[in-house]
């Protein structure tokens, strides 16, 4: 692997620089959106349940302790809920776009990734295309040997550079499906603490 890396030219280093990057971003993102996820039903169960026994106090105590998206919006919601509905609502939705804006953080790194390393693999290979007819032009002939050299560099720079775009591609998706569900949590949990409170307000 290494001597295909050595054998692939200049060009194989920025490819290598993008990899690095990537899988800084994809791991960050990994630890961030696997703490991010909790489970919204139970947590759902615990603010009702608070609401209930201490009233809002004791439920913004609840989002306080507990991790995540969800808590967060919930807490703003919760703190504006002296002010009415729509204090919480407007409260909700300003607060999800800050944490909408936090789980999508890195991404536009990851795809400027993706479509970086090919274009940095197709410049390697018409680096190696030069070589090959500067060989050709300089043997004056064309003999499989004195092409060889160019043709490699030509075709590991664009493996290798497909091969990165391909793996940061599947973690990308990966992130924005994560990201997708937790946007759809955060908007059923919210409707449904509005709905808690209306009825708490009645009560």
């Amino acid at each position: 692997m290494i001597q295909m890396f050595v054998d692939g030219g200049i060009f194989m280093w920025p490819i290598l620089i993008c990899l690095i990057i990537g899988v800084m971003i994809c791991i960050e993102r990994m630890i961030t959106l696997t703490r991010a996820s909790i489970n919204s039903k139970r947590f759902m169960s615990k603010v009702k349940e608070a609401l209930r026994e201490g009233g809002t106090e004791k439920a913004i105590e609840v989002c306080a302790n507990t991790r995540g998206p969800i808590a967060s919006i919930f807490h703003a919601g919760l703190l504006r809920a002296k002010g009415g509905i729509e204090h919480v609502e407007k409260a909700i939705t300003n607060a999800g776009t800050i944490e909408m804006a936090f789980l999508e953080r890195g991404l536009i790194w990851l795809a400027t990734v993706i479509a970086l390393a090919p274009m940095l693999g197709f410049t390697g290979t018409v680096q190696g295309m030069i070589q090959a007819f500067d060989a050709i032009k300089a043997a004056n002939d064309i003999s499989p040997a004195i092409v060889a050299g160019g043709i490699a560099v030509a075709l590991l720079t664009t493996l290798f550079g497909l091969v990165v775009a391909m793996l940061i591609q599947f973690f990308h998706n990966w992130f924005v499906s994560t990201i997708d569900r937790l946007v759809i949590d955060m908007e059923e949990s919210s409707t449904e603490l509005i709905d808690a409170l209306v009825e708490h307000g009645q009560k």
